[in-house]
Order: C-alpha cells, then structure tokens, then sequence
C-alpha cells in the first residue's frame, strides 16, 4: 500500500497522546493508594494540554487525507458496521475527557465524594473521569487498529497483532513521554514512568518482531493465476497492465524497492526499541535530565518509520497485475 503521511501522524500523535493520559492516570492512581509521592495539580493539567495536543494535531493530520475535509462530519453516520466512524466518535469523546480531567486538576475540583477500598482510595471527580479516559482510551486504540486489521484481503494486517501493535506502541510512546515530561519538570516520577515505557517497549517488540516472522511467511491466497483467472502453473507477467499511470498504480503500492523497506525496517527495530531503553538506562545511571526527552525523541522519529513500514508492507492484491513492470 501507499504510506500517506497524514494517516501516519494520524496515528503516532494520537497513540502518544493516549498513552500519555493513561501514564497520567497511572501516575495519580499509584499515588491515591500511597504507592508513590503525589504531584501538584500542575502536573497532571499540564500533562493532559499535552495529551490533548497530541490529540488535536493528530485529527488536524488527519483531515490532509480526505478529499473533501468540509464533509468530515458524515464519516460517524456509520458507526454501526464501520471501524472508521466509531474512530470518528471516540477519539473527540477521548479529547473531551482528557480536557476536563485536565480542567478539574487545574481548578482544584478534587474533594473526594467517598473513600473505598476500605479507607484507602479517595474518590473525587478527576479520578472518575480518568477511569472514563481510560475506557475510551482502549477503546480508541482498538477501534483506530480495526480499521487495518478488519481488511481480510489484505493479510498483513489481518492479525490480532495489529491490534496488540497499536495499543502496547501507543503505550510505550505515551509512557516514555512522560518520563520526558517528567525529567524536563526535574520531579521524581521519571524512574517510575521510564519502567513502565521499558516494559511497554520490550512488549511491543515481542509483538512487532512477531508479527513481521508471521508476515515474512505468508502464504498469499492470491495469485497472478486468480488475478488474471487462468489456472496454469507458469505465468509469467510482461506489463503493468496499463499503459500510463492511474489511480490504481499510485495509491495501491509504495514504489520502493525492497532493500529500501529492509532499510526502513532496521532503522524503526533499532530507534524503537533498543536504543530509547539504552538512553533510559544511562539517564538513570547518570541522573541525566536530558537523556529521556532524547529517548522520546527519537522512538517517536523510529515510530513514525515503523508506521510507513506497517502501510507499505501491505501487499493488496490488484498489485498482482497492476504493478510489474516490463
């Protein structure tokens, strides 16, 4: 398939956006349980801004995709069959969330209205809502991931590890960003924060590597011999089956040799993975404060080319005929 940028950023700002609310409401819940030092209100209303950026940026990516963006509002109409609409739906559902959990930590709205857990959980309004947000947070990475793996004909993204990719890629970009966001406020929560982005990050990697052994063996239900609909075993194909471009041969293949997609490959599998949990390793070793914001720097950079790799990696069928060249 053909990478577009817009869906790209689509997907990358709003995983870390996602991830970096729940690494919020991790954050306040560990420390409502007196698991670790609480934050000032601060904290988790600047946190969420930047959650809710990453959310806006990530829609306004969005709309340099559609050919008519004036109609945007009419993709949610199908909400009960389509994956797009009920992205459609939940992802301003999740922005308003992320604003009001914001909002009620900045104005200081956290009296609790009862105490569970046998006196050990105060409730109040942001913990609420950042239950809600963590509801919608999962169901957006779900429906957002749906939207690929639901496509049967196009077997590289018809796994359960499209799913498992976006939500535990998602989580590790929004986890190490708060260890960023931490080390930049100097507070104490980058340990804290940077464990769970190793952890989300070595999870992601099980599933990702995964997922590429499953895709470098597949064995395609298409062929040139059903593309065309004739049975014989030696078929070989002399034409793109145009004469000129078209549509179909634009948006339907990424036009990049395979060493260039080997090269793409090696260079997300080592800015994703290994070397952000080596900068966060040395930055605990060292007490540096720079080190994770460079760590989320460049995992995001290698995210953005596992994303371009994850469309063109698809291999839709029609390319069975239109896309050899003579």
């Amino acid at each position: 398939m053909h990478p577009a940028f817009s869906v790209i950023f689509l997907t990358t700002l709003i995983g870390a956006g996602q991830g970096l609310f729940l690494a919020l409401f991790t954050g306040q819940l560990y420390a409502s349980i007196k698991l670790i030092a609480p934050q000032g209100a601060s904290f988790y209303a600047l946190g969420s801004a930047l959650a809710l950026v990453l959310l806006i940026a990530g829609l306004m990516a969005s709309f340099f995709h559609l050919g008519r963006p004036e109609r945007a509002w009419r993709a949610a109409s199908k909400w009960r069959t389509s994956w797009l609409s009920r992205e459609v739906i939940v992802l301003p559902t999740m922005m308003a969330l992320v604003f009001f959990y914001g909002l009620c930590h900045w104005m200081g709205w956290t009296e609790p209205f009862f105490i569970a857990g046998n006196g050990t959980l105060p409730i109040d309004i942001t913990l609420l809502l950042g239950f809600a947000g963590m509801l919608v947070a999962f169901m957006l990475f779900v429906c957002t991931a749906m939207i690929y793996a639901c496509v049967e004909f196009l077997e590289e993204w018809h796994s359960p590890y499209t799913v498992a990719n976006f939500l535990l890629l998602g989580m590790a970009s929004g986890f190490m960003l708060a260890a960023a966001y931490s080390a930049y406020l100097g507070n104490h929560l980058v340990g804290f924060y940077g464990t769970w982005a190793v952890i989300f990050t070595l999870l992601g990697l099980a599933t990702r590597a995964t997922s590429l052994l499953r895709n470098a063996t597949l064995n395609y239900k298409s062929s040139v011999q059903t593309a065309i609909g004739i049975r014989h075993r030696a078929i070989e194909q002399q034409s793109q089956g145009f004469t000129a471009g078209s549509f179909n041969t634009r948006e339907f293949f990424h036009h990049r040799s395979p060493a260039f997609l080997k090269q793409v490959r090696l260079i997300f599998l080592v800015l994703v993975f290994p070397l952000p949990i080596l900068l966060l390793g040395l930055a605990y070793l060292l007490q540096s404060a720079t080190l994770p914001i460079v760590a989320f720097a460049i995992q995001f950079m290698g995210l953005l080319a596992e994303r371009w790799y994850f469309f063109a990696e698809a291999n839709h069928p029609q390319n069975l005929y239109y896309q050899n060249i003579a």
